[in-house]
């Protein structure tokens, strides 16, 4: 089992939707986090009390090491990552242009493994002393099954799924474990706020709180995948 309460964690995309409520949620648990987002005032926002609020943005290099370096400065060392940020578009695949596809992959896939290049040493330095370190990635269904109207954000999850099941043979011995989440749609604004064209009628996704709070019962249990079966059956935001 992995202990939550007082380990160190760090939330990427701590203001949007799936990312506020795993800072809740940690914060509840007894937690010390470290909370990025690219606005200040959002962060101020969150009014989690003892977070270290980093605002990045982490398709910029260095900005992952800064958030590590916060992280250690702030609670002495890392212990769990969580990317919750990430960014979509809606179009036809040909129809995609070069600075969507561009900004997809460096919001989805670039900056997150930036991070987990970042903290692996302190990672590392956690298992070895003891702890249970932990990197959850959120791909989502369209890792899965690509979709058409959503092809360039498919593209990129799915990469990132394949990025981070690597990482979890390659960091396996170091004591590090990565987990990659694959929920069906979710109701957060993300899709509300694409790079480009226009949100598709969706049915109604799962509530926020349901995903993060079978995520992070996947962290405690020491699971090691999360197909989108494994979302099965959780309320859907307007239940």
């Amino acid at each position: 089992m992995t202990e939550l309460a007082g380990a160190s964690i760090i939330v990427l995309g701590a203001t949007g939707g799936l990312g506020r409520e795993f800072a809740r949620q940690l914060a509840a648990a007894g937690a010390h986090l470290t909370l990025t987002g690219r606005s200040m005032l959002a962060l101020d926002d969150l009014d989690i009390a003892g977070a270290a609020l980093i605002p990045a943005d982490l398709t910029e290099a260095g900005q992952a090491e800064k958030v590590v370096a916060a992280a250690i400065t702030a609670h002495g060392r890392v212990d769990g990552v969580i990317v919750a940020s990430g960014a979509v578009a809606f179009g036809a695949l040909v129809d995609t242009s070069d600075e969507t596809l561009e900004a997809l992959w460096a919001i989805n896939v670039l900056a997150p493994l930036r991070v987990l290049r970042a903290a692996t040493p302190a990672l590392a330095a956690s298992a070895t002393s003891g702890g249970s370190p932990f990197v959850v990635s959120i791909s989502g269904v369209v890792a899965e099954t690509p979709t058409a109207g959503i092809g360039a954000y498919s593209a990129v999850k799915a990469a990132q799924a394949a990025a981070h099941q690597v990482a979890a043979r390659e960091l396996r011995r170091s004591g590090i474990r990565v987990l990659d989440a694959r929920p069906g749609h979710t109701e957060t604004e993300l899709s509300k706020h694409p790079l480009a064209g226009e949100r598709p009628a969706f049915p109604v996704g799962y509530a926020p709180a349901a995903v993060v709070t079978r995520i992070l019962d996947a962290v405690r249990a020491d699971e090691k995948d999360l197909a989108s079966s494994a979302f099965q059956g959780l309320p859907t935001a307007s239940a």
